[in-house]
């Protein structure tokens, strides 16, 4: 379990990034953190790694102040997964993937084993092991960032965006592998995305935040859809002017589900 306690982040040119900000995370699950640019929600993933350490308050996990632990065993101990994977263009894959354990003190050999197996694990087959990431569709890299954060088998996995660099067909396929990996590894997942749909697709839990950081309401993609807590969060969400207001048609003996604009939707089976 992640725990913010009255997290405030104040920059050195004097902007205040978070205020007050307190929330609990819920180990073997995803939170989604989502709201507009310049809302904190990378300042508030990079805290939980240390990356940015926060100005006032605490952050624990597993009831254990991260301010008390060494921030570079603290890294190394949380995957962490970024938005244009941040891979190693001179070393191939699966040396990428191995970074992580050989810093941990793990044999090459063996370092290479369970990269080849986590690697696999993403859905990357051996004939992509030994290529370069400039070899590598902008998809495949993702899933070679995802191996990377997860073949050490951290309990915490941060996410920065991962698949805001690919487009939407691929997206979706990573979304996918992603919901199919946890219900799998049971990670204790922190995403950040700008993106409703996204947030909705792999949320458990959603926190929809306003600028400064503050909290405009949490819960599960049904609690905002049926009770948002304000208008920022219908608005957020697409509730207003009548988004996301779906009904049932017939046609062809199928029912089809259309928008308010009478456009398909999808299928109802």
């Amino acid at each position: 379990m992640i725990e913010f306690r009255s997290v405030g982040k104040q920059f050195a040119d004097g902007t205040r990034a978070l205020a007050d900000f307190s929330l609990t995370i819920p180990s073997h699950s995803t939170t989604v953190l989502v709201g507009p640019s310049g809302c904190g929600k990378t300042t508030l993933l990079r805290s939980i790694n240390r990356m940015e350490d926060p100005t006032e308050g605490q952050i624990l996990i597993d009831d254990h102040d991260i301010a008390r632990r060494d921030p570079i065993q603290l890294r190394r101990s949380i995957g962490y997964v970024m938005q244009h994977a941040g891979l190693l263009p001179h070393r191939r894959v699966i040396d990428n993937v191995a970074t992580q354990l050989r810093l941990n003190g793990v044999p090459k050999a063996e370092a290479r084993r369970r990269s080849s197996e986590m690697l696999e694990t993403v859905g990357l087959g051996s004939s992509l092991h030994r290529k370069y990431p400039s070899q590598l569709s902008g998809g495949q890299q993702q899933r070679v960032g995802v191996a990377r954060a997860l073949v050490h088998d951290p309990n915490i996995l941060l996410m920065d965006e991962p698949f805001s660099a690919v487009d939407p067909i691929v997206r979706a396929e990573l979304r996918d592998e992603l919901l199919r990996l946890q219900q799998e590894l049971k990670k204790t997942i922190v995403f950040v995305t700008h993106d409703i749909e996204e947030a909705f697709a792999l949320g458990d839990q959603v926190v929809v935040l306003k600028t400064g950081g503050e909290i405009a309401q949490v819960g599960s993609p049904v609690d905002l859809l049926a009770r948002p807590a304000e208008a920022f969060v219908e608005e957020f969400i697409g509730l207003q002017q009548g988004g996301r207001r779906l009904r049932v048609q017939d046609a062809y003996g199928r029912r089809i589900v259309v928008d308010e604009h009478g456009r398909p939707a999808g299928v109802l089976e």
